[in-house]
Parts: C-alpha cells; structure tokens; sequence
C-alpha cells in the first residue's frame, strides 16, 4: 500500500493546522505532485501494472495531488480526510499553545474537532478495507500529513498517537507492506527531491 501526501499548500508551509479547509496546492505544490510520480514509478518498477485502487481524500489539495502524480482516482473517500482540528483550525501550534501550553494533536484534545479515537476509527475502517483488495495487488491512498501518520501507526498495530514518531513531508510517500502477513512499514516520507 502506498501513501502519498499532497503537495505543499499556502497553509502547511506556514504550519497552519489544514482539516477541513479546502486550500489549493501553491505552485511548488504542484511541482512536488508532478516529481510524485516519478518516485512512485522508482517505488513500484517502472514496469509495475497500474494500481488495482487509487482512493483519495475529498480535498482539492489531494484531489490535485493525485492527478498530478499521474494516478488515475477510483474514488473519493471521506474516511481519507485529514483530522478535524474543530476551534484549532487555520492556526499554528505556537498560537494555540498560547492558549494550551504543550499541545500537540497527538498529545491533547482538540477543541470542537476529532479526538485520537475518532481519527483511528476511521484509519482502522479504511485499512480493513483496503487489505480485502490488496491480494490483487497496489493500493494507492492519497491523503494528508497527520491522518497519514495514524494510518502508518494503525498499519503497524499502534495506537493512532503513536503517529507522533512517523514523518510525511508534503507530496512524500510512505509505503505500508509485510512480512509473512506481519504488517511492517516498508519505506516512510520519501520524496523527490527539490
């Protein structure tokens, strides 16, 4: 299974928490969506059939990330979306630890937004989906940085604030594998480079 964050926005480049907010790709986002491609092709093998499913998170920042990235979407799906950071929205972390000194996502509730739980409840319904169509080959999900993190966490057995210890750069991609059945992470925030 691969992974693929989309590329840079105005607001990730500025740590502003992006959940539900729809914020397009900058131009350099675009540009590491486009490079996406070929370290996807570098990933799989260049003579790799297409991917079996291609699912993406209903913001255009995915959307447009994944075009692209030369994939063809099957589908969009809301369980991709990233966190909802409810009253933390569009805010940075050090604004809001003016408010709640050490908070992170991972660490702190989130006012008005999704909880840990919440957020690995929908990795865990993604995830058990998604490895009834694996044994047909590549599953390609395109998504975002923190709900990326807990899928990786999830993959491995985790729990979702375990993410914390997972890096995924804009348009990096992550790839999620195995060991004789035992889930493993393969390769984690791979990218081009700039």
């Amino acid at each position: 299974m691969f992974l693929l964050r989309h590329g840079e926005t105005e607001w990730s480049a500025t740590g502003r928490h992006t959940g539900v907010t729809d914020v397009p790709p900058t131009e350099r986002g675009r540009e590491q969506a486009r490079a996406a491609a070929s370290m996807l092709a570098a990933l799989r093998g260049r003579d790799a059939p297409p991917p079996v499913l291609v699912l993406t998170s209903p913001r255009l920042r995915a959307k447009e990330t994944a075009k692209l990235a030369g994939l063809q979407i099957d589908r969009v799906d809301d369980r991709l979306a990233e966190w909802d950071y409810g009253d933390y929205e569009g805010i940075t972390t050090p604004e809001i630890r003016q408010r709640d000194p050490g908070w992170t996502v991972w660490s702190h509730p989130t006012p008005g937004g999704e909880t840990a739980d919440a957020v690995a409840a929908r990795a865990d319904a993604l995830l058990a989906e998604v490895r009834t169509v694996l044994p047909r080959g590549d599953v390609v999900l395109v998504g975002h940085g923190h709900f990326s993190r807990v899928l990786m966490a999830r993959w491995i057995g985790l729990p979702a604030t375990e993410g914390v210890h997972f890096a995924m750069d804009p348009a990096a991609w992550s790839v999620l594998g195995a060991e004789r059945e035992e889930p493993r992470l393969d390769h984690v925030n791979i990218r081009a480079p700039e």
